[in-house]
């Protein structure tokens, strides 16, 4: 692949926007960025694409979601979290193959994408098919051109429908092998025990020491409902996190997901080991989970990415609207407006996206991937725009998706004008038809 140099009005360099400034890639990396004049003086034989009513900023990184979920959007709505979780996800997902996995997963893929999303982490846990559907989210996400983490659940709770399940050796031996066959790059697999009501002790010590053995991050749901912390209180007598830690793995390699029912405690726990929080505020507003509270988490100094979870529990997959989300949230919340400002919320859905998957994504900078979008600067959502730095502002609280004109991952313009580029728009609409007839038949 030859090198490239993508000419916009300007770009987002570590929250400043900087007018006149290009950027080079080659082979999916970006080389440089830097005023075009210079970058022309080194790569003058490089081929230019000029944008100039558009503004690169870097891909936005959904750090949790469920991809087959989007197929279950409406489904049980306005309900408690358990009732919804019956009538949508253990009442559909047993119905659902291999190819409806692969359409949920392209779905989904392919929204979130035209919203400005260049990385994925898909918390995956139907295995009703072995690892047939792993493969099929995988395969899916190649199609749509989205870079993919797979966070494989190991789950061996008995409630749960059948597919669900395996022991935890199947779980850690098919979890594995799919970690040695996706290393990196557009597809990176990580072990992610269900959660404490939904992984044994010894299914959660797997994963995590899968973690260790290949130096990946793991995801695990922990406290998102009142349930949860109750259930584990009863059983072993203390809170989530720190039974977590009496199973010794609560460490640098953990991201927690949503952490809602944390106490101040364990936060500063999760902290102090370098642990993570991946924060879904939509979700978990949607779900009436709570507020997690995310002020104690930036004191405590630990890293915050954002989710969107999946898109029957939000139900939207935009991280630009959990990035807005997370900031008014909890500035209503604590009633303090200066908790959570848009710079925050802006890296969270972004570089702390980037912490959270150990890759390197969510900067414009040297020897990162070149996952990037393109915001229309004449878009009224991003109205006005003067010399007071209103841009990124603009950007996290006011962006409409009329806005995101260009999407590229990995190099390659993946959404142009609102229209996928790699597939066709009304054969997905067809596909996505034929599933939905075939489960409600």
């Amino acid at each position: 692949m030859s090198v490239k140099i993508f000419q916009p009005a300007g770009c987002l360099v570590d929250g400043e926007y900087r007018t006149g400034f290009a950027l080079a890639a080659e082979d999916g990396k970006i080389l440089d960025i830097r005023p075009f004049g210079a970058l022309r003086a080194v790569y003058g034989e490089a081929e230019v694409e000029s944008w100039p009513e558009l503004a690169l900023v870097p891909g936005t990184v959904n750090a949790h979601n469920h991809s087959f979920q989007s197929l279950l959007r409406g489904i049980a709505a306005d309900r408690p979290f358990l009732e919804w979780r019956d009538e949508s996800l253990y009442k559909y997902s047993p119905k659902l193959r291999v190819q409806d996995i692969y359409t949920g997963a392209l779905f989904a893929f392919c929204e979130m994408m035209k919203c400005g999303v260049t990385t994925v982490s898909d918390f995956f846990y139907l295995h009703n098919d072995g690892i047939a559907g792993d493969e099929a989210v995988i395969r899916a996400a190649r199609d749509a051109g989205i870079r993919l983490v797979l966070a494989r659940t190991m789950y061996d709770w008995e409630g749960a429908p059948r597919g669900y399940q395996e022991t935890v050796a199947q779980a850690q031996a098919n979890t594995e092998s799919l970690m040695k066959r996706y290393p990196g790059g557009m597809t990176k697999v990580i072990p992610a025990p269900h959660s404490l009501h939904a992984a044994s002790p010894d299914m959660v010590q797997a994963g995590w020491q899968l973690a260790k053995k290949y130096h990946t991050p793991f995801h695990i749901h922990v406290a998102e409902e009142p349930f949860e912390v109750q259930q584990v209180k009863r059983d072993h007598g203390t809170t989530p996190l720190m039974y977590l830690d009496e199973l010794g793995v609560v460490d640098d390699s953990m991201a927690v997901i949503h952490g809602v029912w944390l106490t101040p405690e364990e936060i500063v726990l999760l902290g102090s080991r370098g642990g993570q929080l991946i924060y879904c505020p939509s979700s978990n507003m949607f779900l009436a989970d709570g507020v997690t509270d995310i002020p104690a988490f930036i004191r405590s100094r630990v890293n915050i990415a954002l989710g969107s979870d999946g898109a029957c529990g939000n139900n939207r997959i935009s991280v630009f609207e959990e990035m807005r989300m997370v900031s008014i949230l909890q500035k209503v919340h604590t009633l303090d407006a200066l908790c959570v400002n848009y710079k925050n919320a802006f890296s969270m859905g972004t570089a702390g996206g980037a912490r959270a998957l150990d890759l390197p994504i969510g900067r414009l900078a040297s020897g990162y991937a070149a996952d990037f979008a393109a915001i229309d600067l004449r878009d009224l959502s991003m109205q006005p725009l003067s010399r007071s730095g209103q841009f990124l502002p603009n950007l996290v609280y006011s962006l409409q998706p009329t806005a995101l004109k260009r999407v590229v991952v990995n190099g390659r313009v993946t959404v142009a004008d609102g229209r996928l580029q790699l597939l066709e728009d009304e054969k997905l609409l067809e596909q996505i038809r034929e599933t939905m007839e075939y489960l409600e038949s």
